[in-house]
């Protein structure tokens, strides 16, 4: 009887006590056998036996910067020898410094004075930025998109269009009414963008027409839904990329109708798409602006949102509106200044669109290669792959899973020896890889990953 080397029955023993002790409650058992990691570098993770992978999704955006990031992680091993913990309720100088960075950003981008206000996830700065939009306007109802993702706790699920984060547990307060993503690879409404004129748009507005739709009395001059929030390139929804006048349209209907925009940056912020914000690309101006994941790389969960003075100010907002016990943490700030600093001594508005162009050009390669890739984009380091059947449009779910598995099984053959590719599955339908690979990866790293991917669409291709 063959014996198992010892770093395998280690690994074995983890996974009797995992399944015993830890909850499923979170996502790890999505996939059928979840995978071990203890080690990373750069763009890569490393399993229990030391093998390789690529990380194409870098945790869903959260580690914009590389793996053990050497600057960031420096300080927060020089915080932890000064200041390592302090309760919120007192000051230190990394909370402020990170304040006036990302409120000079939003300065910079919208021309828009606010202020920042900390939270430990991106679901709670959610939730605060909520608060704020009940505290302004009086008002509960809001409006969100179809396909859209905002966290799981009880409000943010409210405003996540899937049922699923819902169905076991009742509604918080109010759902959302959702509207359809300009989605022009499957149009809701069959049409094309080359003579549609934003039919999409024009379809909100309609909303507005007429008292008896609902959302609008004309004699108050008052709007019954007072928020929309958006994601600039639909995250989990599959890395969707409106087309280019859609926000700046939308935006003059709900200034119009006096209804806040509120922007959620959590996957697109800190120049995932080649700008700071995501929105940027789109030149509309929001209320308010959540942001978290890549604002300390991945190595503190912390998270915020900026809003306008007038929604924010103490006056608006005061002491004790909101608060949490790790909120802005002297090593999650620590981090975030760092994580900014980084940004500063970098040139990622040209380094991610010269990037960004070269990845998406060996991905349109790919597709003509692959019947069943069915459609391929992205702007900045956003890029995406829809799998389908060789129609190249009818979704395919199996395929998808079959080579995000043969992925984690770490046994890819390539021009590198044996090796893992690490991806993550979305879309409307869960057949789109959403590819968030490191701001700083290389162009061998990129062409790696193409190799990695054609030899996983022929091979479970083949595996029907």
């Amino acid at each position: 009887m063959k014996t198992l080397p010892m770093i395998q029955v280690a690994e074995e023993n983890l996974r009797v006590k995992e399944a015993k002790y830890c909850s499923y409650g979170d996502t790890v058992h999505y996939s059928p056998v979840p995978k071990f990691f203890q080690g990373c570098e750069g763009s890569f993770l490393y399993d229990r036996e030391d093998h390789p992978y690529l990380d194409l999704q870098m945790w869903y955006s959260a580690v914009n910067f590389g793996y053990r990031n050497q600057a960031i992680v420096d300080a927060i091993k020089s915080q932890l020898d000064r200041l390592p913990q302090l309760a919120c309720q007192y000051l230190h100088e990394e909370k402020v410094l990170v304040a006036e960075k990302l409120a000079k950003e939003c300065m910079r981008a919208f021309g828009i004075e606010g202020r920042v206000q900390f939270n430990v996830g991106g679901a709670q700065a959610v939730e605060d930025s909520m608060k704020l939009v009940r505290n302004a306007t009086g008002k509960t109802l809001v409006m969100a998109f179809m396909g859209g993702y905002h966290g799981r706790t009880l409000g943010a699920s409210e405003i996540t269009s899937s049922y699923r984060y819902r169905r076991r547990f009742g509604h918080f307060s109010n759902r959302a009414h959702f509207v359809p993503y300009p989605y022009c690879y499957r149009c809701p409404y069959g049409k094309k963008l080359e003579t549609c004129d934003y039919y999409c748009v024009n379809q909100v507005e309609r909303l507005f027409e007429t008292e008896y739709n609902s959302f609008w009395d004309s004699r108050a001059n008052e709007p019954e839904f007072v928020a929309f929030y958006i994601e600039p390139i639909q995250a989990t929804g599959g890395y969707i990329i409106p087309p280019p006048e859609y926000f700046s349209r939308l935006h003059k209907i709900l200034k119009e109708r006096k209804i806040l925009l509120v922007d959620d940056e959590i996957q697109m912020g800190f120049f995932r798409t080649g700008t700071f914000w995501a929105i940027e690309n789109f030149l509309v101006g929001p209320n308010i602006v959540v942001f978290g994941k890549a604002m300390t790389n991945g190595l503190n969960p912390i998270s915020g949102l900026w809003a306008e003075e007038a929604l924010i100010s103490p006056l608006q907002f005061p002491p004790g509106s909101t608060h949490s016990t790790f909120s802005s943490n002297p090593l999650g700030t620590a981090a975030a200044l760092a994580t900014l600093n980084w940004i500063e001594g970098q040139h990622y508005k040209m380094k991610v669109a010269e990037s960004g162009a070269y990845f998406l050009h060996q991905l349109m390669v790919l597709k003509a290669r692959h019947a069943t890739i069915g459609d391929v984009s992205g702007l900045g380091l956003a890029l995406r792959i829809e799998v389908t059947k060789p129609d190249r449009f009818t979704p395919d779910k199996a395929l998808t899973e079959r080579i995000f598995e043969a992925g984690l099984a770490g046994k890819i053959p390539s021009s590198r020896g044996p090796m893992g590719l690490v991806l993550d599955i979305g879309g409307h339908y869960k057949n789109v890889f959403t590819l968030a690979p490191s701001l700083d990866i290389t162009k061998a790293e990129i062409d790696l990953g193409i190799e990695l991917l054609d030899y996983l669409f022929t091979l479970c291709a083949e595996e029907k």
